[in-house]
C-alpha cells in the first residue's frame, strides 16, 4: 500500500477508534471478541451498570474470546451476545438452542430439551415481542412456550405464555416456505415473557418415519424460513441447532415499578447525558434512554450525547441551499444572489439586481408586481398538489379502495366512512396535547367533535404495521353496517395519514376489564351485572343472526366490552371478526383470539363457528360472577378459571369463588347464570346454546317476578344428553352432583384450564 493511501486512512481508522470509545466508559475494555460493548453494558467491576454485566472468555470452544449474559441462565450452555445496541433501540441479540421432543417407531418418547433461556424476573431482560416469533415444527405436535412464576407481590411475573399447533400426514403435505400449520405453524408472543422453555402436549406421534422429532424455538422475525426438510432433523450434540432472538432490555428496579422519573436529578437515574431523554419501555416496566433530536451516542454516559452535523449527511436533511451547523440543528438558506425557499428542490430563484428593481419599478412596477403575485399562486398550488398527492399515495397504501370495494353497495355508507384529514384537525384542534385522552406503546386516543356535533374518540396509531391494514379496513367494513345499541358505533376512517385514523362514539367508562378488575374495586349491583351480561348476548345474537351476512366476533372478552356512563355495555374491536355465509356452519381459519376465552375445538381444529363466541361468552359470564381473570386466575392445583368454576359447581361449593356481592344479592339467580355459563363452555360446540337462546335466557331472568328454570329450557335446545351443565347442581343449595360427569380428555383439560402442566 503507498503511502498516500496510508495517510488517507488514517484519520478514517481514527475517528473511527474515537467513535467507538465514545460510547464506551472511560477505561473500560470496548469490545468482546466481534461485538462492541457498549455502556451500561461493561465488562469488569465498575465498567458496568447493575443488572448489564456482560462476561467475556473462551469457555464455550473456539480460541476466541465470546461474551456471553450472566443475569440470563441455561442448563447447558452460556448464552452467548450476538451484538447489542443501547439507542435507538434498547436489544440484545444472543443465540439460543432450539427446543425438541423425540420419538421411536411405537410413538414412545425417547429424548426432549425444553431447558431454554430464563431472564431474572426482576432483571433488566424480557423476550422481545416486536422482534421476535414462536415456531412450531412437527406432524401432532402441540407445545407451549413461556412459563412465568405465579408470585403475586410481582404483577409481571404471572405466567405469560403463546401457543401452537402443527399437523401433518406426510412431508410431501408440507410446502417450503409456507408456515401455514402444514407441518410448521408461526405465532406472535406476549409481552412480558421472561423464558423461553417449551411445553410439550400430550399428544399422540404420528409419522415417526418422516418426522421422529418435533422442534420449537422463538426466533428473530423474518430469520427463519422453513424448509420441509427440517420435519426429518433430529438432534446433533456436536452440532446443536440454534437460534438468535431479541431481548428487550430497560432500566428497573427490583420491583419493577420504575418509570420515567418527573425529575432529572432523581437518584439513580440512567439518562445522565445533558442532551438525552427518557422513554418508557413498551414491554414491562422501566424505562430507557435516547439522544435528543439532532444528536447522537451514548445517553448513558456525561456527555455521551454529541451534536450531529446534518450538514455533512445530507441523507439526513432536506436543505438544497447553503447548510450551516447548529447545535441541536441546522440552518438553510438560500446562496448569495438567490431567493426563496431552500428547503425544496428548485426552491431559490436568481435575485432580482435592487438597482434594476428600482429603475423597473417606475416604467415596469404593474408588471413585476403581476409576476411576484403570480409566482405566490403557482407555490401555493404547487404544495397543494404535492399533499394531494401524499394524501393519496397513503389512501391507496391504506386499502381505501379496498374499503370502498367492500361497502361500494352503499354508498351512503362509503361517503360517510370515509373521514377527510382535515374534518379530525379540526374536531382535535391538530391533535392538541390536551385532547389527549390516554395512550400506550402502540398508540395514542385523541377526544374530538366532529362537524355534525357527534363527541368521537380518535385513535391514533404510532406504529406503522401494514401487514394489520387487512384487518383495519375488515373492522370498518364489518362495524359500517352495523347499527346496535350494544356494538360501539364506528363514525368513520382517514385514510390520508401513513398511519389510518379511526373516529368511533366516545365510551366514557373504560372497558367491563378495568371495572371489575382495575384497584380501587367498584362495587356492581346484581342486576347491573345482569343487565350487562344481557346486553352482551343481544350484541353477539344480533350479530350472529341480525344481519344479513352473519358475524362472528372471535375475541370476546372483557377488555372488549366497553361501558359508559349508564353502564351501557358496548362490543368493540372487531378486527378480527369474519363474516359466514348464512349457508355455511362455519369456516377454517387460522386460529386468533385470547387464550383464557378461546373456545377449546375451535384452538384444537381451526374450525370457527358461531359457538366459539358462545364459548368466549360463557368465559365472560364466569368473569362477571367471579371478579376474577380468566387470563391469570389459578387455583391451587394450577386450574384455570373455567375449569376450577365447573369443580366447584359439581362439588356444591361456588360460593368458594363466587364475588361476595353477587353471592349476597344474587339468590336463586345466580344458579341460573352459573349453569348457563358451564353450558355456554361445554367443550363440544354443537352442545352449546345459541345465543339467541343464551339472550332470551338472561332477558327472561330480568323480569321482576318471573324465573326461568335454565336447566329444562336448554336441554331442550341442545338435546345431547352427555355432560351436560345443567346436571351441575347449585353450590347456594348445596345438593348432591353424583350425576355430574366431566367427559373430556387430558388435553382438553389442560387447553380449558390455560395452565401448565405441573
Amino acid at each position: 500500500m503507498s503511502m498516500a493511501w496510508i495517510l488517507v486512512l488514517l484519520p478514517l481508522a481514527a475517528s473511527a477508534i474515537t467513535a467507538s470509545s465514545s460510547l464506551v466508559k472511560p477505561g473500560c475494555q470496548a469490545r468482546c471478541g466481534e461485538v462492541d460493548i457498549l455502556y451500561p453494558f461493561g465488562i469488569g467491576a465498575g465498567c458496568f451498570r447493575r443488572g448489564f454485566q456482560i462476561g467475556c472468555n473462551n469457555m464455550t470452544g473456539g480460541g476466541a474470546d465470546k461474551p456471553f449474559l450472566t443475569d440470563a441462565k441455561m442448563r447447558s450452555e452460556p448464552i452467548l451476545v450476538l451484538n447489542l445496541t443501547v439507542t435507538p433501540r434498547a436489544r440484545v441479540r444472543v443465540m439460543v438452542p432450539v427446543a425438541y421432543q423425540c420419538f421411536d417407531a411405537t410413538g414412545n418418547m425417547t429424548n426432549r430439551f425444553d431447558g431454554q433461556l430464563r431472564v431474572n424476573p426482576v432483571g433488566v431482560y424480557r423476550i422481545s415481542d416486536t422482534a421476535n416469533e414462536l415456531f412450531v415444527l412437527g406432524c401432532d405436535a402441540f407445545i407451549y412456550a413461556g412459563r412465568g412464576s405465579r408470585r403475586r407481590q410481582n404483577p409481571e411475573s404471572y405466567s405469560y405464555f403463546s401457543g401452537c399447533v402443527a399437523y401433518c400426514n406426510s412431508t410431501k403435505s408440507a410446502r417450503d416456505r409456507k408456515c401455514n400449520g402444514v407441518g410448521c405453524c408461526r405465532v406472535g408472543i406476549p409481552q412480558a415473557l421472561l423464558d423461553t422453555r417449551m411445553t410439550f402436549g400430550d399428544w399422540p406421534h404420528a409419522g415417526m418415519d418422516f418426522s421422529p422429532c418435533n422442534h420449537a424455538f422463538i426466533v428473530e422475525r423474518n430469520h427463519y424460513v422453513f424448509q420441509a426438510a427440517d420435519l426429518k432433523r433430529t438432534p446433533d450434540p456436536a452440532k446443536p441447532w440454534r437460534m438468535p432472538l431479541w431481548l428487550d432490555w430497560a432500566i428497573r428496579n427490583g420491583n419493577n415499578s420504575l418509570s420515567c422519573p418527573l425529575a432529572r436529578e432523581s437518584p439513580g437515574y440512567a439518562c445522565v447525558s445533558k442532551h438525552s431523554e427518557c422513554a418508557n419501555s413498551t414491554n414491562g416496566m422501566g424505562y430507557f434512554c435516547k439522544c435528543k433530536k439532532g444528536y447522537e451516542g451514548n445517553p448513558y454516559l456525561d456527555n455521551g450525547c454529541t451534536d450531529i452535523d446534518e450538514c455533512k449527511q445530507p441523507q439526513s436533511h432536506s436543505c438544497f441551499g447553503k447548510c450551516t451547523n447548529m447545535d441541536g440543528s441546522f440552518d438553510c438558506r438560500c446562496r448569495r444572489g438567490f431567493q426563496g425557499n431552500a428547503t425544496q428542490p428548485l426552491g431559490c430563484v436568481k435575485s432580482i439586481h435592487t438597482g434594476l428593481i428600482i429603475g423597473l419599478s417606475v416604467s415596469s412596477g404593474p408588471i413585476i408586481l403581476l409576476l411576484f403575485i403570480g409566482s405566490k399562486i403557482i407555490i401555493r398550488k404547487l404544495k397543494h398538489q404535492k399533499e394531494q398527492k401524499l394524501r393519496q399515495r397513503f389512501f391507496n397504501e391504506n386499502r381505501g379502495q379496498l374499503l370502498q370495494q367492500l361497502v361500494s353497495h352503499r354508498s351512503d355508507i362509503a361517503e360517510r366512512m370515509i373521514i377527510p384529514l382535515k374534518e379530525l384537525k379540526k374536531a382535535t384542534n391538530n391533535f392538541h396535547p390536551t385532547r389527549k385522552l390516554g395512550g400506550g406503546g402502540h398508540g395514542t386516543v385523541y377526544k374530538g367533535i366532529l362537524s355534525d356535533l357527534h363527541v368521537v374518540a380518535i385513535k391514533k396509531s404510532n406504529i406503522v404495521v401494514k401487514s394489520e391494514i387487512n384487518e383495519f379496513i375488515n373492522e370498518v367494513a364489518i362495524l359500517s353496517q352495523i347499527n346496535h345499541r350494544n356494538i360501539v358505533k364506528l363514525f368513520g376512517c382517514c385514510l390520508e395519514t401513513e398511519v389510518p385514523l379511526l373516529a368511533y362514539e366516545f365510551i366514557s367508562n373504560g372497558t367491563l376489564c378495568d371495572y371489575l378488575h382495575k384497584t380501587p374495586l367498584r362495587s356492581i349491583p346484581w342486576q347491573d351485572i345482569l343487565r350487562i351480561a344481557t346486553e352482551i348476548g343481544k350484541a353477539l345474537a344480533y350479530l350472529h343472526s341480525g344481519v344479513s351476512v352473519p358475524v362472528i366476533h372471535r375475541d370476546i372478552k372483557s377488555t372488549n366490552i366497553l361501558l359508559d356512563d349508564a353502564l351501557t355495555a358496548k362490543v368493540s374491536d372487531f378486527g378480527a371478526s369474519r363474516h359466514i355465509p348464512r349457508d355455511q356452519t362455519g369456516i377454517t381459519t387460522a386460529v386468533q383470539g385470547t387464550l383464557g376465552y378461546l373456545d377449546p375445538m375451535y384452538f384444537y381444529c381451526g374450525r370457527l363457528t358461531e359457538k366459539s363466541d358462545v364459548y368466549s361468552f360463557g368465559v365472560v359470564l364466569v368473569e362477571l360472577l367471579t371478579r376474577k381473570m380468566p387470563i391469570t386466575y389459578r387455583s391451587s392445583k394450577g386450574d384455570g378459571l373455567v375449569a376450577q368454576f365447573i369443580e366447584l359447581l359439581s362439588g356444591g361449593k361456588l360460593e368458594e369463588i363466587l364475588d361476595p356481592q353477587v353471592m349476597e344479592e344474587g339468590g336463586s339467580q345466580v344458579e341460573e347464570v352459573a349453569a348457563l355459563a358451564v353450558s355456554c363452555t361445554k367443550l363440544r360446540a354443537e352442545e352449546r346454546p345459541t345465543m339467541r337462546s343464551v339472550e332470551m335466557t338472561l332477558e327472561a331472568l330480568q323480569g321482576p317476578k318471573e324465573r326461568v328454570r335454565v336447566r329444562d329450557d336448554l336441554l331442550a335446545k341442545t338435546n345431547e344428553g352427555s355432560y351436560s351443565a345443567m346436571r351441575y347442581t347449585s353450590s347456594i343449595r348445596r345438593t348432591s352432583s353424583e350425576n355430574v360427569s366431566r367427559q373430556y380428555s387430558q388435553e382438553e383439560e389442560y387447553l380449558l384450564s390455560g395452565s401448565y402442566p405441573r
